[in-house]
């Protein structure tokens, strides 16, 4: 992509009702625009960091088994009546309308019900089970305030699975399963090191206890007190002796950390299938019933979270699994700015994902580009300039590294060996 024709424009104000640093950073950069509290658009950086997290989430699911599938956000009332989900005084965070006819619907807050319903056509034997199903798309909550950006949204972006398994110990599998793969997501998105399986409190979802998956962020909205030796933490909505009892935690191994949930999975036993009467007859003929989990991974709060955990002074920070580009090049001076359009060219044409600031002087000064690859977070920038051609080179400077300039040959065999 040439900077010149990329549809956004970098900023160095911030707008003064946006407190979040991670919706400052990303409105500033140029990757979102805020529509209104809790509700954000994508511009074409922004939507590539999305779908690289996409991408990763999607691979992980598909790895152990889960099948996609795209439901409805409109959602017709009676499902959630079977449930006892639909009155405000259980679910208070609901969008809701009405059909001209005046029939209520509901807009997708969580999909448990419908998934449930398709499920009563496609399953009656043993035989039918177990199935993992999951979907990415928009989720819409009226949450009562929502100040943190992209950690807590008014529209978001979830992935949601749902399992449905003939026994306990199936089901006890398949959830330990997802779990593994959840932790394989946030080791590719370079969180895995301060993200922890959390207990924590199951909400609307079940009485249960739920597992959510909390990364350390000063800027969280969740405490949780974490034993750092079992990588384990409980929330505090449930920190009292009873349960760190089950846990096997003990409060002087706790340390209290601030959090951001960035996933979570529910064990809802046959809540949800019993009151939508979904079944399965066994081997001997016998009606059973089936045993459900869900799995949340926020898809647009991780690129918050992200966004707000690996930032500096100067701006964001990407790791390279989800970086827009992976290279800002910049071209100073006459024979520097030549020079850079030809390794634009050997870039796109090695596979290389690469940024190039081809705007003239008069449109931005060397310094800019330089403070805007910085603001982007790009993981590599790349400058070829007058100067750095004297010595048939060029200088390449990590994110977060000190510059290096490095000999470049006419047509150099490995291109990404810049990159390292």
């Amino acid at each position: 992509m040439q900077r010149s024709k990329l549809f956004t424009k970098t900023s160095k104000t911030t707008s003064a009702d946006e407190v979040a640093k991670n919706a400052q950073l990303l409105a500033r950069a140029g990757f979102i625009h805020k529509e209104m509290a809790g509700v954000y658009a994508y511009l074409p950086l922004g939507l590539r960091v999305l779908e690289k997290i996409k991408t990763i989430v999607r691979e992980e699911m598909n790895a152990i088994g889960g099948q996609e599938v795209a439901l409805t956000a409109l959602q017709p009332r009676e499902l959630f009546d079977k449930t006892n989900r639909w009155d405000d005084s259980v679910v208070d965070n609901w969008f809701k309308t009405k059909l001209k006819n005046d029939t209520e619907l509901g807009l997708g807050l969580t999909h448990e019900e419908p998934i449930t319903n398709i499920l009563l056509e496609h399953v009656s034997s043993y035989k039918d089970l177990p199935i993992s199903v999951y979907q990415i798309q928009n989720k819409f909550r009226n949450e009562l305030r929502a100040k943190s950006g992209l950690l807590r949204g008014r529209e978001f972006v979830m992935k949601d699975m749902y399992s449905f398994a003939r026994t306990q110990a199936e089901h006890d599998e398949i959830y330990e399963q997802i779990a593994a793969a959840y932790h394989k997501v946030y080791q590719r998105l370079g969180i895995g090191d301060i993200t922890f399986r959390t207990k924590a409190d199951g909400g609307y979802f079940t009485d249960k206890n739920s597992d959510e998956y909390q990364t350390l962020s000063a800027a969280g909205e969740d405490t949780i007190y974490l034993d750092p030796a079992k990588k384990l933490a409980i929330n505090k909505e449930i920190y009292t002796d009873e349960n760190l009892a089950k846990l096997g935690l003990n409060k002087s191994d706790l340390v209290e950390q601030k959090s951001s949930e960035v996933g979570n999975i529910f064990p809802l036993e046959s809540k949800y299938p019993d009151a939508l009467d979904l079944y399965y007859t066994d081997e001997t003929g016998q009606k059973q019933h089936i045993i459900m989990g869900c799995y949340g991974i926020g898809i647009s709060r991780l690129m918050g979270v992200l966004a707000e955990v690996f930032a500096d002074d100067q701006g964001l920070v990407w790791p390279t699994a989800v970086a827009p580009f992976q290279v800002y090049l910049i071209g100073i001076g006459d024979q520097g700015e030549a020079e850079a359009a030809e390794l634009y060219t050997k870039f796109v044409q090695a596979g290389i994902e690469v940024l190039w600031d081809d705007r003239d002087s008069k449109t931005a000064r060397p310094g800019e580009k330089l403070a805007d690859a910085d603001l982007m977070g790009i993981p590599y920038r790349i400058v070829v300039s007058d100067k750095t051609l004297e010595q048939g080179s060029i200088e390449v400077k990590p994110r977060t590294g000190e510059p290096k300039l490095v000999k470049i040959e006419s047509d150099p065999k490995n291109l990404q060996e810049l990159l390292t």
